[in-house]
């Protein structure tokens, strides 16, 4: 065989960059059980705590027994339940556009979306620290493809000037490694300028951002001329699972006869809509949700400020700790595993090499006192390892 898969894992392996799946033996919830131990969890995006709600559990219970608990089929043939359209009315109703459109996962919202928008002859323009479903996206398009410097809307300007075709200008709304957002209203004119379009992704934007939960969008307050097309997660904030589209009825319906990953594969189940039909009733009502969780940010900061942590520029839930080394950041990570704490070591290819971090995710189901637990953690386990060797 002249794969040497043996050789690729031990390389990884030595390189402090192996994987491995941690075993959750409970549900999503800052207590959980991995693999035999009790932690306090501090590493999911269920950052308005709803993935484990009695509500959004009983309509999904109540959707199972009405629907059934397959999709049966593509959207296209019949497997567009009536479900599924609600919950599709209801997110444009959220996102104030006339349309949107369900997909099964966001990385296949962000393919589909991408693929069927550009392709030979088009350009597509990303942010060098955009999710991977994205970069691949412009990989897979077809279409001429170029990476802008971070968040730099003088370098999308530069790669604006030589783009030919239809231009696509895509980027996250909230960068998943980094926690910072897009200057999404310096991109939006430099895209306007050239005529090109710009693709928000704002996984980690719904529920925490906007006054409404409306993610990174309405927290800049951009209309739909300004972005055109809007992606969501819903297995993030919303707590339940799939993704979604936002647009004008042109871009829906022209995804619905071009996206691939929306045509070739069967709908979700009618009943996980119905509980994410609950959960963002509850994303758009209960507003202490985003006020706590905001409180917890600010703790954390704070707290991690007077230890003398490197942290990133983020107001967002995603609070990422710079540790540099990868071998030093899974130690920290597995110090802090001893003490009860969950937070995951990011490493490279995630993030570029030497900027390995700890990344700390809050939830508006964490309480003030678990904040200052994983506080307290950190302070001792940071002691403990000392200072990073210097390399002279």
């Amino acid at each position: 065989m002249s794969f040497d898969l043996a050789a690729r894992l031990a390389a990884r392996r030595a390189e402090n960059l192996y994987r491995q799946r941690p075993l959750l033996e409970s549900p999503q919830g800052p207590q959980v059980v991995v693999d035999g131990q009790p932690l306090l969890a501090f590493c999911n995006n269920d950052y308005l705590g709803l993935a484990n709600h009695p509500h959004v559990i009983e309509a999904w219970r109540a959707g199972a027994l009405k629907w059934g608990v397959g999709g049966g089929a593509s959207h296209l043939v019949i497997g567009h339940s009536g479900p599924h359209h609600a919950l599709e009315e209801a997110l444009a109703d959220l996102t104030g556009r006339p349309r949107a459109l369900l997909f099964t996962t966001g990385y296949m919202a962000n393919l589909g979306a991408v693929t069927a928008l550009v392709g030979q002859g088009d350009t597509v323009l990303e942010d060098r620290l955009n999710h991977a479903s994205l970069l691949d996206a412009g990989l897979l398009s077809g279409a001429r493809f170029s990476r802008y410097l971070h968040n730099d809307a003088a370098s999308l300007a530069t790669r604006l000037e030589k783009a030919s075709g239809n231009t696509l200008v895509v980027t996250d709304g909230v960068f998943s490694m980094d926690g910072d957002i897009a200057d999404l209203p310096a991109l939006a004119r430099q895209a306007k300028a050239k005529g090109a379009w710009l693709m928000v992704d704002d996984a980690h934007g719904f529920g925490p951002l906007g006054a409404n939960g409306g993610g990174v969008v309405e927290h800049f307050g951009l209309s739909m001329e300004e972005v055109p097309v809007l992606v969501g997660t819903l297995g993030k904030a919303f707590g339940t699972a799939g993704a979604f589209v936002a647009g004008s009825e042109e871009l829906i319906e022209s995804l619905i006869q071009f996206a691939r990953p929306y045509i070739y594969t069967t709908s979700q189940p009618p009943a996980l809509a119905c509980a994410t039909l609950k959960s963002l009733e509850l994303l758009r009502s209960e507003h202490w949700r985003r006020e706590h969780l905001q409180a917890l940010i600010r703790q954390f900061r704070q707290g991690a400020e007077q230890i003398g942590l490197q942290l990133m520029d983020s107001f967002t839930p995603i609070q990422p700790i710079m540790i540099g080394d990868a071998a030093r950041a899974v130690r920290l990570s597995q110090m802090l595993r001893e003490r009860g704490l969950m937070v995951t070591a990011i490493r490279p290819p995630t993030v570029p090499a030497g900027s390995a971090r700890l990344r700390v995710t809050l939830s508006a189901a964490h309480s003030e006192s678990q904040v200052q637990l994983l506080l307290e953690g950190l302070a001792d386990c940071f002691e403990q390892l000392g200072p990073e060797p210097s390399h002279a």
